[in-house]
């Protein structure tokens, strides 16, 4: 067993928004990530996609998700399993934002819409 304390919680910051690192390989104990996401009002984050699978659950605000072109509205409580190499890109509400817990393997490698490896997230490892 292992306990993670808030204090050891990372934050990674992009321009559309913030993802706190709550559990990972690095912090020890575990093949899984599990990280938290606040997209900022009315901000859309890059189309991408994973080469494993992930699940996110809404906590708060609303979004709208884009998954191989087809729009899906998301609100608290919703849940989404996102499979492998699906093209995926959140927008947040405009006035609401987006916060949502997600987890997936560590160390998972991303790649744009138009297939560029793009690397491995710092919130997943």
């Amino acid at each position: 067993m292992n306990v993670i304390s808030a204090t050891a919680a990372r934050r990674s910051e992009t321009p559309n928004g913030v993802m706190t690192t709550l559990a990972s390989p690095k912090q020890g104990g575990t093949d899984t990530s599990l990280w938290r996401v606040e997209l900022h009002p009315g901000a859309a984050g890059p189309s991408h996609s994973f080469d494993v699978q992930q699940i996110w659950t809404v906590l708060a605000g609303a979004a709208s998700l884009d998954v191989d072109g087809v729009g899906h509205s998301l609100a608290p409580g919703d849940t989404v399993i996102l499979d492998a190499g699906v093209v995926r890109q959140f927008t947040a509400d405009a006035d609401l934002g987006f916060v949502a817990i997600a987890t997936g393997p560590g160390g998972a490698r991303v790649s744009g819409a138009d297939g560029q490896d793009l690397g491995i997230p710092p919130w997943t490892v």
